[in-house]
C-alpha cells in the first residue's frame, strides 16, 4: 500500500524519562490519516483528513448522517487511491441525488478534529432534528458490558494510542461493530456506515463513542436512528439540548466508577 494510505506506520525516535540520565531508541507506532475526497456522481462534494481504513463504511455513514441521501439512494461505492489519497465516488440514485442538492455545501477539508469544517452558512450549522423512536430499554449492566468490552476491542487504539473509537452494542451490551479513526466524526461515521450496509437496526441497541460528545456527535447518531448514546467524556450543554430536542438518551461521563444520564433516563433501567 502506498506510503500514507495504511491506518498504522512504525517510525524510529529517541525517548527519555524523567529522573534517568540518557534516553534510549525506540520503534513506535503512529495513527496516520489521509486526504479521503469523497463525490457524488463524480462530482467532488468534500474532502475529509481521516484514518484510511474503512473508507467505504465513512463514505455511506458521511452521506447518511450529514442527510446527504438516505441509505436506499447510494447506488454504488468505489473507492480510488490516487497518489495524493485516497477518493471515495458515491453514486446516487435519481430519488438521491435531488437531496443531494439540498445538502449543506462545504468549501474546504474536513479536518479529522472537526465536524463541521468548511460550513459555509450559520443556519446550517445547528439544524433542527426529528423526534426519534422509542427503541428498547436498556439495562446499567448492558452499558458497562459495552464500555468494558470496548477498550479491548480498539485494536488500533491499544496499538498507537491515538484513535478515536465508535461501535454498536447490542441491548445486553454485547458489541456488534467497532469502528476506529483518528477524528472522532470520522470514527461514528464509519460505524454508521457500517451498521447500514450490515442491516443493524438502531432500535436494537445503543451506540459507545470514546470522545467527548459534542453536539455534532449527537445529531450523527440522532440523523442515524439512534435513541441512545453513551460517550466516555463529557457533554457539552449544546449537545443536551439537541438530546432533549429529538428524544434521545445521553449518557455521558461513562467511566469504570459509573455513569451520568442527562436526558430520557426513562430507558435506563437498574
Amino acid at each position: 500500500m502506498k506510503a500514507g494510505l495504511h491506518p498504522v506506520e512504525t517510525r524510529s525516535a529517541r525517548q527519555w524519562r524523567r529522573g534517568e540520565a540518557g534516553d534510549v531508541a525506540i520503534d513506535r507506532a503512529l495513527a496516520d490519516e489521509t486526504p479521503v475526497g469523497l463525490l457524488y456522481d463524480g462530482c467532488p462534494h468534500v474532502v475529509l483528513m481521516a484514518t484510511p481504513a474503512e473508507v467505504e463504511d465513512l463514505a455511506i455513514g458521511f452521506t447518511l448522517s450529514e442527510r446527504v441521501a438516505g441509505w436506499a439512494d447510494i447506488s454504488t461505492v468505489t473507492v480510488e487511491a490516487l497518489d495524493e489519497g485516497l477518493q471515495v465516488d458515491v453514486r446516487l440514485t435519481a430519488q438521491g441525488r435531488k437531496g443531494r442538492a439540498a445538502a449543506r455545501s462545504r468549501s474546504m477539508e474536513g479536518r479529522s478534529s472537526c465536524g463541521l469544517c468548511g460550513v459555509t452558512r450559520l443556519a446550517q450549522a445547528v439544524r433542527p432534528l426529528s423526534p426519534l423512536r422509542d427503541g428498547q430499554a436498556i439495562s446499567r449492566g448492558a452499558v458497562e458490558a459495552a464500555l468494558d468490552a470496548l477498550e479491548h476491542e480498539q485494536a488500533l487504539g491499544r496499538l498507537t494510542r491515538a484513535m478515536h473509537a465508535a461501535a454498536f452494542a447490542d441491548t445486553a451490551g454485547a458489541l456488534v461493530l467497532v469502528r476506529e479513526d483518528v477524528g472522532r466524526h470520522n470514527a461514528l461515521d464509519k460505524l454508521i456506515g457500517g451498521a447500514a450496509r450490515s442491516g443493524y437496526d438502531p432500535a436494537t441497541g445503543f451506540v459507545v463513542i470514546t470522545s467527548r460528545c459534542s453536539y455534532e456527535m449527537v445529531e450523527k447518531a440522532a440523523v442515524a436512528g439512534f435513541a441512545l448514546l453513551v460517550a466516555i467524556s463529557a457533554p457539552t450543554a449544546l449537545a443536551i439540548r439537541k438530546a432533549e430536542e429529538c428524544g434521545m438518551t445521553l449518557v455521558a461521563l461513562a467511566r469504570a466508577d459509573g455513569c451520568t444520564v442527562f436526558t430520557r433516563p426513562d430507558r435506563i433501567v437498574p
